[in-house]
Formats: C-alpha cells, sequence, structure tokens
C-alpha cells in the first residue's frame, strides 16, 4: 500500500542553508525567528572582529583542497606564502587541505601569523595541522567578509567553484569602488590563461567590462614576482589611507 502522509520537512544541515530556504514550504513561522537570526549574524560577525583585530597586514590565499602536496601548485603556494612571509604579511586561508594547507605552510616556515577561516559543511572540513589560529563561521558571507577586510590582496591558486565565487567578488569590489588598490594575483598562468582569454574575448570585446577592468587580474608564476606586485600595492594603499596629521 502507497503511504499518502507527506514527506517529513527537510532539515536544513546548516545555518547557511536554514537562511536561505525561508521560501520553502514548511516555514511558516520563519519571518518571526529573523531577529535572532540577526543576533546569530551580528554575533558572528563580531567574533570575527574581535579574533582578527590584530592583524594588520595580510595576504589571502585561496585554491583547491584536492591538490596533494606533491603537485606543482601545492609547491608553489608554499612558496609564495613564504615570500610574502618575508616581507610581513600574515597569510589567511580557509584553513582545509590541499592550496590551503600549502599556504599555511609556507607562513609557518616564515613565521609569521598562520590564519585558517573555516566554514560549517555539511560534512566537516578538517582544520589543516599548519593553521596557528583558526576561526570557525556558520555564514558564508561573514567568512567572506573576513577575507576581504583584513587582506592587503588575493593571490589565487587552481581551484573549484568556491576559489572562483573568492576571485569575482573581489574585482567586483574593486570594480565598483568598494576597495582601493587591491591586487588580484593569479598564480599559476598556464591554468588561468584560458579564463583571462575568454575574459578578453567574450566580455571586453561584448562591451561588458573595460579594458581597465581587465588590467585589475595579475598573472604570475614566480614567487618573488608575486610578493613584489603585493608589496608595491601595499605601498600605494598605506599612501592612500594615511590617518591625516592631528
Amino acid at each position: 500500500m502507497v503511504s499518502l502522509q507527506p514527506p517529513a520537512p527537510h532539515i536544513p544541515a546548516t545555518l547557511d542553508e536554514e537562511l536561505l530556504c525561508c521560501l520553502a514550504p514548511g516555514y511558516p513561522d520563519f519571518a518571526a525567528h529573523d531577529p535572532e537570526r540577526v543576533a546569530r549574524i551580528g554575533d558572528e560577525v563580531a567574533y570575527g572582529f574581535t579574533a582578527m583585530a590584530d592583524v594588520a597586514q595580510a595576504v589571502s590565499i585561496f585554491g583547491s583542497a584536492r591538490t596533494p602536496p606533491d603537485h606543482p601548485h601545492y609547491i608553489l603556494a608554499r612558496a609564495v606564502a613564504t615570500r610574502l612571509g618575508a616581507y610581513g604579511f600574515d597569510i589567511i586561508t580557509g584553513g582545509g587541505p590541499g592550496i590551503m594547507e600549502a599556504a599555511n605552510r609556507g607562513a609557518r616556515d616564515a613565521a609569521v601569523r598562520s590564519i585558517g577561516l573555516n566554514i560549517e559543511l555539511p560534512h566537516e572540513q578538517i582544520v589543516n595541522p599548519f593553521v596557528d589560529r583558526s576561526l570557525r563561521f556558520r555564514y558564508f558571507f561573514v567568512r567572506k567578509l573576513m577575507f576581504i577586510r583584513y587582506a592587503s590582496a588575493f593571490v589565487v591558486f587552481p581551484g573549484g567553484f568556491g576559489t572562483l565565487d573568492e576571485l569575482f567578488e573581489a574585482l567586483t569590489l574593486i570594480q565598483t569602488g568598494k576597495i582601493r588598490h587591491f591586487p588580484v594575483v593569479l598564480a599559476g598562468s598556464q591554468h588561468w590563461s584560458g579564463l583571462v582569454g575568454w575574459i578578453r574575448a567574450q566580455l571586453l570585446s561584448g562591451g561588458m567590462v573595460s579594458p581597465e577592468d581587465v588590467t585589475l587580474l595579475t598573472v604570475l608564476d614566480d614567487p618573488d614576482a608575486i610578493a613584489d606586485v603585493i608589496m608595491h600595492w601595499r605601498r600605494r594603499q598605506l599612501e592612500t589611507y594615511q590617518a591625516p596629521a592631528s
């Protein structure tokens, strides 16, 4: 006999899913709990701000969690983080394996802060062993705020949807003037050349972006060159946001 009972309502696996499913049936009192949600979000922002308050100069590094330690991208990410650390930059990653681990490992090599911003997922992500300061977030958008607010630059290695999300988020913020003198470096020209070519062939030629927008991306392979570019723009940032003399 076929059961006529309605299926049990789906229980969101994360707070992000719970936040984003407000139009789903079965949540008639969703809006009534919004004040509690707003308070939780505010608490999480305050938690991040407090934990990161002493981070004054850092670089956020992104890339695939699936990159093994013997891969050239892993080796390059570790070297880039080490070079940046020599310039005094702390290193921020998502705290997971792969490229994130490589960058945190490079920070450890350079004896600078090695920071991991982990995220609540349906399947728990393990924090890599090279993170010295680990933060755990429940909301993706709060975590993304921390990646931007406490970074002087982004270095983006080959990765999946999450990596591309962070890349285009930064480009949008730069393009719209929300952040200034913020370099975005694509590490690994062989991987990124196709994307840059597509941007030129499709977006630029179609008038969807300007030539200046295309120059927001810098593609490099050499760790020293990457560190030098970021240090150049860090000087511009310090000049732009220098506090007025009292």
